[in-house]
């Protein structure tokens, strides 16, 4: 991930929660304006919707799947308040199914967590993106 510029990735304990503002709504989430980040494990965390607990999303690191890079434009970028020490989290919305092996990865609509900033965004990327909107995650497991 970049916007030009090298960003530090910023990891925190199981269980801390940050709220962040979201800058830019989920697609199809519009509603959900402010949300709370939870690590859950090494791999995974839950994030809420403050206002309406029945809307979560389980998240997942893609950068313990595969390699993966994308721009984040400069109108996110500055909505983030993203600089060159930026520490940013970035996450993927995972459908997750049982068993793990048949989760689903959206891996073209990245979450970008500015934990300076407090602000949050979603980043689509086009429909020529080499990342699929639901890859298996199986495909990634070594």
């Amino acid at each position: 991930m970049h916007n030009g510029d090298t960003m530090i990735l910023t990891h925190y304990s199981k269980g801390e929660k940050m709220k962040f503002e979201l800058v830019s709504p989920i697609l199809g989430f519009e509603s959900t304006k402010e949300v709370e980040l939870e690590r859950f494990d090494d791999f995974f965390m839950i994030m809420r919707d403050v206002n309406n607990p029945d809307i979560s999303f389980t998240l997942i690191d893609p950068f313990v799947l595969r390699e993966y890079d994308f721009e984040i434009g400069d109108a996110t970028s500055k909505l983030l308040g993203i600089n060159d020490s930026a520490n940013v989290i970035t996450q993927n919305i995972v459908l997750l199914q049982n068993p793990i092996q048949n989760s689903m990865v959206n891996f073209a609509a990245p979450l970008v967590f500015n934990t300076d900033t407090k602000k949050a965004a979603q980043v689509v990327m086009d429909n020529n993106s080499a990342y699929g909107v639901a890859e298996a995650i199986y495909d990634h497991l070594s």
